[in-house]
């Protein structure tokens, strides 16, 4: 497949058309951000990990998966997103936030089978992103995609925050059977971690016991052709 760290709008059939309709989904978010300044609590402790403790999201779908109680509250961007048919993958999308001076270190998700784009939602001037020691900047109502298989990271220099939508989608050059059979395992692991696919204990290997000598057709058959002398049978 095409491997490079960043990708044009018009490479997408999609794309353009989420940009020229990108002012719902910024007013729809920055209403419900005036509504609830809570609205972003952290992530997970193995996110924070990668992504540094400045680093959170809230999101909308996940490995396929729609999250229809974070959906009610963003119901055009939700309805939006459908529309486009977007083939969305793993991560699929979420708002994600940057605290004012953090950032995300240098890092690789190390799957160049599926591609990332940042819809800017709230760009204070001075926040940046590098890929491959490339350095760019997000612009609301425009998107960024890159190819997070390329060491990349993020910086938050100012005293605002930082707020983009991040969509996950499969690369364009995966054949259909390639996709469908990623989206089945990724589906798998979906279902492990909610509990949907119970957890199997490894059974205990039984070990047979060793017959005596002399024990089943074997013995019966040795007892005929080699011990017969021993017991008075003579050939």
């Amino acid at each position: 497949m095409t491997a490079k760290p960043l990708w044009e709008t018009t490479e997408f059939p999609w794309a353009q058309a989420l940009e020229e309709k990108s002012h719902i989904i910024q007013e729809e978010f920055e209403a419900k951000l005036k509504r609830d300044t809570h609205l972003f609590t952290g992530d997970s402790i193995l996110q924070n990990s990668v992504m540094g403790g400045g680093w959170s999201a809230i999101r909308l779908q996940r490995l396929g998966v729609w999250n229809l109680e974070n959906c009610k509250e963003f119901p055009k961007t939700y309805e939006l997103l459908k529309e486009l048919d977007i083939p969305l993958a793993v991560r699929g999308v979420c708002f994600a936030r940057q605290a004012p001076g953090s950032g995300v270190k240098p890092h690789s998700d190390g799957r160049n089978f599926i591609l990332t784009s940042h819809l800017g939602i709230k760009i204070p001037e001075g926040c940046w992103m590098e890929v491959a020691n490339e350095r760019k900047s997000w612009e609301e109502q425009r998107l960024l995609t890159l190819d997070t298989s390329f060491v990349h990271s993020t910086g938050n220099p100012t005293d605002g925050d930082r707020y983009v939508l991040i969509i996950d989608f499969w690369h364009s050059e995966l054949t259909e059977a390639e996709r469908a059979g990623l989206e089945f395992l990724y589906d798998l692991r979906n279902k492990f971690e909610s509990g949907l696919v119970p957890v199997r204990k490894p059974r205990k290997k039984v070990v047979k016991k060793e017959e005596p000598v002399g024990a089943g057709l074997g013995g019966w058959w040795n007892n005929i052709i080699g011990g017969g002398n021993k017991k008075g049978i003579t050939t």
